[in-house]
This record gives structure tokens, C-alpha cells and sequence, in this order.
């Protein structure tokens, strides 16, 4: 079988190329690292420039069986020159071969030896654009309405090349803080998307002020980083309340008000109490940001004002904090929500 494959696939054509590649991505793992190092991801590479669906479509499954578990494999397709192509089909007018396209830009994305060289062909601004809908700047182009496994495994990819820090100003300078809050806005808070994006968006926000400016400025973020500590999944709260720590640490005289007014109180003080682990630390820190709420609201306010202080002193204590301060949390929430 192994020879058939390799016979096929460097002499063969049309209908043989193609079942040749079909057969090899049925290999076991051990035959296709045997092919590959025998050359056959340049043949495979070929065939992706191939005016026929069924030609790039077996190659790209026989290049992800070939990338699955293997870094060396993984290398060896980026070197062969396989990322311009897959660039390029990411134009192509197939739902099929885009979600395959974008799936091999992942895998050989997670490869660490990678992630500087695909960044170098520019695939992070490919991406931006791809997500945006304007892929090409072609209104026409059905990227407009990408399926939601596609979108998320651009996300993920993004993610795959922030790892990389020297990877980040370019993140950054490709505007993928401004995309990604754009969809955190027009999609469901607590869907599968947004606590992808949220996670990305935290990690690329930790790493460049730049991009944390940009996050908190940008209108509307914070009133959705709100949104999203009130309604998102759990991992979703961890991440947007990640970020509105980072923003207000940042410049705490700055933001602080912003944050305060687009009502985040019942939503963080809940989740000082039944979020993650992680979800409650950043809340509490947080809290004691804004804590001091003296400067907000009318005088009949005030009452409120200590009984969110009551409240930081429980968690201040750190005592019985699931008992007592969930008590407090309710009755806080109750009084803002009247």
C-alpha cells in the first residue's frame, strides 16, 4: 500500500492522484511518517494549486493526517511552502475547503517552530480580515457569513501565534483587539465564541499596553466587558473580569467611573462569591479598586455605599466569605437592582 501511495502520488494524475491521497490519510500514524519522510508533502503541496474541489480537498485531509501528532510533520508542510497556498484558498467560494484550510493554518500554527514564520507571510492580517467578513475587501465574498467552526478556529489560531511574544505587536498592529471586541458585541455573550475571543483578547491585553489602551477605549468594550461578567459562561466571567482588572490597574483615576457606571457592582460582587477560582481573586481585586464609591451618586445612595463596604470587609477577612458575604451579595444586588 505505502508504495501504491508514493507511486501514485508522485507519477499518477487526476483520479489516481487523488485516491492515492484519500488512502494515505487511512494509513496509520507510523505509515505516514514513513511517507513523509519519503517526500510526499511536496506532491500533496502541488495539488492544492489544483483547479479541481476533489484534488485540494484529499490533499488537505492527507496534509492534516500527515501534521496530527507530529511536529516534524508540521515543520516540513511549512517549509514546503504550504501557507501562501492555504492563504489562498481561504478565497475560494467552498464552505468545505475554507474550514479545511483554516484547520491546517491551526495545526501547524500550534507547532512553536512555526509561529514565527507563518506570522511572517502575514497570515494575522489574512485572519483579521477573514474574521471581519471584508476578506479581500470582496463585499461579495461568502466570508461574510463563515460558519461558526471556521470563526473559531481562526480564534484559536490567533491564539496559537500570541503564545509567541515577539508575535504580539503584530497581533496588535493588525487590529485584532478591535475585531475581536466587535464580535464580542454582536454575538451571544455566554456562546462558545465569546469565551474563545475573551480568552484571546485577555491573553493579548496582558502582554501589550498598547492593545489595552485600545481595548479600553474603544467604545462600547467596557459596557460589554460588563455584559459579559452579568451573562457570559463561567469561563467567559473569568476572562472579562480578567481584563477589567487589567484596564483598571491600569490607570485606576481613569477608568475607574467608566467601570463603576456601566453598573458592574451585582455582577462582580456575585462573582466574588461563585465564580472560578481565578474569576473570584479577580473580582475581589477589583472590588477594592472600586470600592472607595464616594464620589458616585446622590447622598441617598449612601447606604448602599456601606453596605458595599461591609461587604469588602468580609472578603478583606476572609473568613466564612460563602456564608455571610453571599447573604450581603444578595442583599446588595437586590438594593441595585431597585
Amino acid at each position: 500500500m505505502e508504495e501504491v501511495v508514493i507511486e501514485n502520488l508522485f507519477n499518477g494524475e487526476g483520479e489516481v492522484q487523488v485516491e492515492a491521497a484519500r488512502d494515505l490519510s487511512k494509513l496509520s500514524s507510523k505509515q505516514r511518517q514513513k511517507l513523509a519522510e519519503r517526500g510526499v508533502i511536496e506532491p500533496l503541496i502541488l495539488m492544492l494549486h489544483s483547479q479541481d474541489y476533489d484534488a485540494i480537498e484529499a490533499a488537505l485531509f492527507a496534509l492534516l493526517s500527515l501534521a496530527f501528532g507530529s511536529e516534524r510533520n508540521k515543520i516540513r508542510i511549512r517549509k514546503s511552502g504550504a501557507i501562501p497556498v492555504l492563504l489562498s484558498l481561504l478565497q475560494c467560494q467552498s464552505e468545505a475547503l475554507i474550514e479545511l484550510t483554516v484547520a491546517a493554518l491551526l495545526i501547524l500554527s500550534s507547532c512553536t517552530a512555526n509561529k514565527l514564520a507563518i506570522a511572517s507571510h502575514g497570515v494575522i492580517q489574512h485572519l483579521v480580515e477573514f474574521l471581519n467578513g471584508d476578506y479581500a475587501g470582496d463585499p461579495n465574498n461568502m466570508n461574510s457569513s463563515i460558519s461558526m467552526r471556521a470563526k473559531l478556529d481562526v480564534i484559536a489560531t490567533l491564539h496559537n501565534l500570541s503564545t509567541c511574544h515577539q508575535i504580539i505587536p503584530l497581533i496588535v498592529s493588525s487590529g485584532v483587539p478591535f475585531s475581536l471586541l466587535q464580535q464580542i458585541h454582536n454575538s451571544e455573550k455566554s456562546s462558545e465564541l465569546v469565551e474563545k475571543i475573551m480568552g484571546l483578547l485577555e491573553n493579548v491585553v496582558s502582554l501589550s499596553e498598547t492593545a489595552l489602551c485600545e481595548t479600553a477605549s474603544s467604545g462600547g468594550s467596557i459596557r460589554a466587558l460588563v455584559e459579559t461578567v452579568e451573562d457570559g459562561s463561567p469561563q467567559c466571567k473569568e476572562h472579562a473580569v480578567g481584563i477589567l482588572l487589567l484596564i483598571c490597574q491600569s490607570c485606576r483615576e481613569r477608568y475607574r467611573g467608566l467601570i463603576l457606571r456601566e453598573g458592574v457592582m451585582p455582577g462582580l460582587l456575585q462573582l466574588s462569591v461563585d465564580g472560578t477560582w481565578r474569576a473570584k481573586n479577580a473580582a475581589r481585586e477589583l472590588l477594592l479598586l472600586l470600592r472607595d464609591c464616594s464620589s458616585y451618586g446622590s447622598s441617598s445612595e449612601q447606604p448602599n455605599h456601606e453596605l458595599i463596604e461591609q461587604i469588602m470587609q468580609e472578603i478583606d477577612a476572609g473568613e466564612n466569605v460563602e456564608g455571610t458575604t453571599l447573604r450581603l451579595v444578595e442583599e446588595m444586588i437586590a438594593k441595585l437592582s431597585t
